[in-house]
């Protein structure tokens, strides 16, 4: 089972230009000025990159843009800076393009030419929080505990500990922070504030690309500002991820990094095992040859598989693999769903999701059936076809009302089982016959075209079978009812 879908980027708009004309010495109050707008958070980016807070707008005139001061002035300067935030009136009033500028990091917070003083205030606040942030990455990368708990109230540290200690388990190797938009005020509570920040992950390998978390944070304003409490993210892309919200312990491979919680200690060694065993197998289904830099896979107990990445899924579902972005795609199976005898088909199975994943996601439920049955031939891992589980299923599903086209086989939701296990085996037979008839390497020139270059199936069938997709259709259903 897939799972996934992109996350967006946020992007700032500027002031526009101002006339400083058409009013001056009337006697006519001056048309009033157009605020800044501040951008709402971004949506998972499934899978995407987090935006670079910058851009500007002008009229094309090679003129200075004007950018408000990032640091408190003292006390001593505050008629400089008042002195100069009137002079950024007069230029805007006058036409002036106003820019907005990122910082050398690449922050998410906009860097605005606006006078409002509130503005200002928010602006400076979320660079000491940056700063903050900063110090809190650097030690959990270099194991420092108490670095990691410095910048936090005591009410928060028991739960930063719990995350630092998940973290470290699953061998983090890149962590960033910073905060994304503007803070604002928390109502009620004087000199409080709400930060939006993205979090962004690596595990087991040095240098990978990260993959982004957006949460919101609270903090108490000061000098250094501090900590109060960090929310479970609740993304867009994916939801709550398991070291957001559960105590983990952790099992490294060569090839995969497999997370369970305590009350399921005992399984991790036998998991890891067999995660290795299977990633043999969906190594060898990377499109072009991309293997995942590590399979990162969570066995969940019953009150995980509810919360992690937000859980509500089919009452059917033993296993997914959900899209996180980077890149990476991570694996959750079901404890009280997986069995002692089926467990290595469905790691097979949902490792060579993973394996083969695009990046955006699936292009969607009309391309069910190659998705999954791509992932069930892997599973099946060679057996002969009369041994299939789920044979009788599939017979139920031809011989019944189902309308004999395959994309329209995906189940429902609140599908019964045995539909659900007809679909997957038929999905897999037509698999089955493509292989029998092109080889493997064909299947997957062919998925490549249509999972990840987004082309039709008819397309694909021409290029890569030179056989009308409407042939091999019928070929395909046909030999599913034939083996049934």
């Amino acid at each position: 089972m897939t799972e996934g879908t992109p996350v967006t980027d946020g992007a700032a708009a500027a002031v526009p230009d101002a006339a400083c004309q058409g009013n001056a010495g009337s006697g006519e109050p001056d048309p009033p000025q157009p605020a800044f707008r501040v951008p709402a958070p971004p949506g998972e980016t499934p899978v995407g990159e987090g935006a670079v807070g910058e851009g500007a707008v002008g009229d094309g005139a090679e003129r200075a843009p004007v950018a408000v001061p990032l640091t408190s002035p003292r006390r001593s300067r505050r008629w400089a800076l008042w002195t100069a935030l009137a002079a950024v009136v007069v230029l805007l009033a006058c036409g002036l393009p106003v820019a907005l500028v990122a910082d050398g990091r690449g922050s998410n917070v906009p860097a605005v030419a606006a006078v409002d003083p509130a503005t200002v205030v928010a602006r400076q606040f979320a660079e000491r929080v940056d700063a903050q942030l900063d110090r809190q990455s650097a030690a959990l990368l270099r194991g420092d505990r108490a670095g990691w708990l410095a910048v936090a109230e005591p009410a928060v540290q028991a739960e930063l500990r719990r995350r630092f200690t998940a973290l470290r388990a699953l061998r983090v190797t890149g962590w960033q922070a910073r905060p994304d938009g503007l803070p604002t005020p928390v109502e009620g509570r004087p000199g409080e504030w709400r930060v939006m920040v993205e979090f962004r992950y690596c595990f087991a390998v040095p240098d990978c690309r990260t993959s982004p978390v957006l949460a919101a944070t609270r903090w108490r304003d000061a000098a250094q500002p501090r900590l109060l409490a960090v929310e479970p993210s609740a993304s867009r892309s994916a939801g709550t991820r398991p070291w957001e919200v559960s105590d983990l312990v952790v099992a490294v491979g060569e090839r995969t990094v497999v997370a369970t919680t305590p009350a399921q200690r005992e399984r991790l060694p036998d998991l890891l095992a067999r995660a290795e065993a299977a990633a043999r197998i969906a190594d060898t289904y990377a499109v072009d040859g991309r293997t995942p830099d590590r399979y990162r896979i969570f066995h969940a107990g019953r009150a995980e598989w509810k919360r992690w990445y937000g859980g509500g899924r089919a009452g059917w579902t033993a296993g997914y693999a959900v899209t996180v972005g980077g890149g990476h795609h991570e694996v959750v199976l079901n404890a009280d769903s997986v069995t002692e005898t089926g467990l290595d088909d469905l790691l097979r199975h949902e490792l060579t999701h993973a394996a083969t994943m695009p990046e955006a996601g699936y292009p969607g439920a009309r391309t069910w059936w190659l998705v999954e049955g791509v992932a069930e031939y892997a599973g099946v891992d060679g057996r002969p076809v009369d041994r299939y589980d789920g044979l009788a299923d599939v017979r139920r599903l031809v011989t019944g009302d189902w309308s004999g086209r395959l994309d329209r086989l995906a189940p429902a939701h609140n599908a019964p089982a045995d539909r659900v296990s007809g679909s997957y085996g038929l999905a897999y037979l037509a698999v089955q016959h493509l292989v029998d008839r092109f080889g493997v390497e064909r299947l997957l020139a062919f998925f490549r075209v249509v999972a990840h270059e987004g082309r039709s199936l008819d397309e694909a069938a021409d290029e890569v079978f030179d056989t009308p997709w409407s042939v091999l259709h019928d070929e395909c259903v046909g030999y599913a009812r034939s083996v049934t």
